[in-house]
Parts: structure tokens; C-alpha cells; sequence
């Protein structure tokens, strides 16, 4: 009986001490959930102030901007105090949150929704791709294949459910480029040179890699995009005329692409990655800039261990 006792107690002291540690873990990952959600809505808010304040200042968008400068892993503490602001309301355990971020053009990359125009298929779109699709050495009939599903998604009945079934959904960010048709090899390659945006857009050619501009403009070797990304470093270009002058001034030196490249950008995403109590929450949204309006088109979370 003695023996049987202490067997049962043990049992009941097990049972409860797992209660009470679960009941501790479940408080422990909501409390930094909230948090989290705090700290990044306030991130997210700073990086939309950021966009807005370069909007005021002009209409070129470049690397050598504010809202180019990323931010690197640093205490919250210390980020917050270099706003002039303090974390003592917060908490003692909020000193060991540290934050890090960065804004990206999305339209230093070339845009998937550009391959249809008015319900068709843009030839001239689809050459681009094809450019980049040779430069970064992936198969041309996957290519193809994205277009031909693409053009079922835009053209996707209503009314239809039999039809519908059959059309791929649209696509709304890299990833969902599966949904058309491409292999993961071909989604990780593209991811930084593709982009996925609700209208049409042209290539900002002070943000985009040689590789984009090279693509985007017929008849643009390489190592004059190389060139004109040498030259925005040096001083960015405020016109497409000066860019022009770096590959000899002549009209025809970016062939017939003032629609399809440009100085100035809308679409942006911005990256907040937060650290806090063994936690990694990182938070992408994408937003579109409208003059002095900031607004996000869609937001993604990941969470994993630090």
C-alpha cells in the first residue's frame, strides 16, 4: 500500500507539474506573439513614415535614399533610444528584443503581370523574360508554360464553375508562380529578379540589377547595363536622357523602352525581422505608394526558432 502510494503520488505530482508547464509555455507564446505584433505594426508604420517622407522630397527613387538603408540587427533598446523614445513601459525582458529591417523596390524587378495586356499576351514582355530566362540559364518552355497559364488566369470566367476549375488562380506573389506551372529550381532563381504586382509597371533603372535592365530593354547588351548600374552609383540618374548619355547619348541607345523602364517607383516591400525570447518573426508587406498614400496590397509571416 505504501509502495502504491507513493506510485500515485508521483503520478499526480508528474500530471501537474506538465499542467503547470504547458499553462506557462501557452502564456509564454502568446505574450510574445502580442508583442511581436506590437513591435512590427510599429515597424511597419515607421517604414510607410519613411516612403512618405521620400515622396516629399522628389520623384526619382535611387539606392542612395533613406528608405534604401537597411536597418541591421540591433536592441530595440538602443533603436528606441536613438528615436529618443524608451522601452521602460514595456517591460524588462523587452531589452533583449532586437530588430532589423529593410524597404525594397519592387520594381527593380521585372513583373509578371506585365506578360498580359488588355486580355492578350505582351510579345514584348515576353521577350524580356526570355532574356532573363537565358541569362539565368532556366528552361524556355517553362517560360512559355507560365504564360500560357497566366494568360487562363487572367482570362478566368466568372460564371463558369467548370471553367473556372480548369483556370489557374492569379498569382499575387512569387511563390504562387507553382499555381502556373513552374518548378520550385526555376521560383528560387527568379525570386530576385521577378516580382508579381497588381498593374502594369515599368523598371526603375536606378534600383534594378544589370541583370533586369539588361532584360527589360531589346538590344541592351550586358555590359552596358553594367555600365549604366556603374555610372547610378557614381551619381543616380534623374532622366532617362541621362542615362542615355552613358551609352553615348545617341536616341537609340535604350532602344524603344521609355514605357518600359523609368527613374521613379511605387510598389515597395518592406522585410521586419524580430527577435525576441528564443523567436524569430520575420514579416513581409508589400505596399503601393500613392504621392503621400502608403498602402499594403498583402502581408506574410513567418515564425521560427532563433
Amino acid at each position: 500500500m505504501a509502495m502504491l502510494t507513493v506510485a500515485l503520488v508521483a503520478v499526480f505530482a508528474s500530471s501537474a507539474l506538465w499542467q503547470q508547464w504547458r499553462a506557462l509555455e501557452v502564456e509564454r507564446a502568446e505574450r510574445v506573439r502580442v508583442q511581436a505584433g506590437w513591435i512590427l505594426a510599429g515597424a511597419f508604420d515607421w517604414a510607410r513614415l519613411v516612403l512618405r517622407e521620400d515622396a516629399r522630397a522628389g520623384s526619382v527613387d535611387h539606392l542612395a535614399e533613406p528608405w534604401a538603408v537597411g536597418l541591421q540587427e540591433s536592441r530595440l533598446s538602443e533603436f528606441l533610444a536613438a528615436q529618443g523614445g524608451t522601452v521602460s513601459d514595456a517591460g524588462a525582458d523587452m531589452l533583449e528584443a532586437f530588430l532589423s529591417g529593410q524597404i525594397t523596390d519592387l520594381q527593380s524587378r521585372l513583373n509578371i503581370t506585365n506578360l498580359i495586356a488588355d486580355g492578350r499576351i505582351s510579345q514584348a514582355d515576353v521577350r524580356s523574360f526570355e532574356r532573363l530566362f537565358e541569362s539565368l540559364s532556366l528552361p524556355p518552355s517553362e517560360l512559355q508554360t507560365i504564360v500560357d497559364n497566366l494568360l487562363l488566369a487572367a482570362s478566368r470566367p466568372t460564371g463558369d464553375a467548370a471553367a473556372q476549375g480548369k483556370a489557374p488562380l492569379m498569382p499575387t506573389r512569387i511563390e504562387q508562380l507553382a499555381w502556373l506551372g513552374a518548378t520550385q529550381q526555376t521560383i528560387t532563381a527568379l525570386r530576385p529578379y521577378v516580382t508579381v504586382l497588381p498593374v502594369r509597371t515599368s523598371v526603375n533603372i536606378n534600383t534594378a540589377s544589370a541583370e533586369v535592365i539588361h532584360a527589360a530593354v531589346d538590344g541592351l547588351g550586358m555590359s552596358d547595363a553594367r555600365r549604366l548600374v556603374e555610372a547610378r552609383a557614381r551619381a543616380p540618374f534623374r532622366t532617362l536622357a541621362e542615362a542615355k548619355k552613358v551609352l553615348g547619348g545617341a536616341e537609340g541607345a535604350l532602344g524603344d523602352s521609355d514605357a518600359a523602364i523609368g527613374v521613379a517607383s511605387r510598389f515597395f516591400e518592406i522585410l521586419a525581422r524580430l527577435r525576441l525570447d528564443g523567436v524569430v518573426v520575420e514579416e513581409r508587406c508589400a505596399v503601393e505608394r500613392d504621392l503621400l498614400n502608403v498602402q499594403p496590397l498583402w502581408v506574410e509571416k513567418v515564425l521560427a526558432p532563433a
